[in-house]
């Protein structure tokens, strides 16, 4: 049991209503943030609530699927410039979906410390070659580079073959899939604006 001086400094920094905020921003259901972090919905309900805080590993699971540091929750805006070193090492993979049996795409997070960024960088390695990504709708723009084999992205019903060394821009708010082309390897650098 934590004493009332602890409960009021952590409760200060409002890390379940971040929490919350960064969840919804993304659209996504307890249950659904509960699959990619491995978290019961229930314990995420509780700690959005403020009925109980998180331990470190709890909210750095957390932290890691919304892209952010655990800084986040943790330290106001300063003056300094901001920079962010991000480890190969320190990446986490995910895949396109959680908890499906076959995924078109895994992907890492390039800027994930990074709090309020402006853009979202990735690296992504397209698995399949038959197997396309669900077609899905945000806002923003995108940016792909293919750093390796060859990947069809359509968008809007057009599909583009992108080989080594290509890139692409286009509009998030367009329906648009991934999928790898050939027997290649096939990996690429997404960047979307926040």
């Amino acid at each position: 049991m934590l004493s009332e001086t602890l409960t009021t400094a952590l409760t200060s920094y409002a890390i379940g209503p971040k929490i919350r905020a960064l969840r919804l921003r993304r659209k996504l259901g307890l249950t659904q943030l509960g699959k990619h972090t491995g978290l019961s919905p229930a314990l995420l309900s509780k700690i959005e609530r403020g009925q109980i805080f998180p331990t470190l590993p709890t909210l750095q699971r957390v932290a890691m699927v919304f892209g952010v540091g655990l800084e986040h929750f943790f330290r106001a805006d300063t003056e300094r410039p901001l920079v962010a070193v991000v480890r190969k090492a320190e990446r986490v993979r995910f895949p396109e979906k959680p908890g499906r049996a076959s995924t078109a795409f895994f992907f890492e997070s390039l800027d994930y410390p990074v709090s309020n960024r402006k853009l979202n960088g990735y690296y992504v390695e397209m698995e399949s070659e038959a197997h396309a990504s669900e077609p899905h709708v945000h806002p923003g723009a995108e940016i792909v580079f293919v750093l390796q084999g060859e990947m069809v992205i359509n968008v809007a019903g057009e599909d583009h073959t992108l080989r080594r060394g290509d890139a692409m821009y286009f509009d998030c708010t367009n329906s648009h899939t991934y999928r790898r082309n050939g027997q290649s390897r096939c990996s690429a650098i997404v960047v979307v604006t926040a």
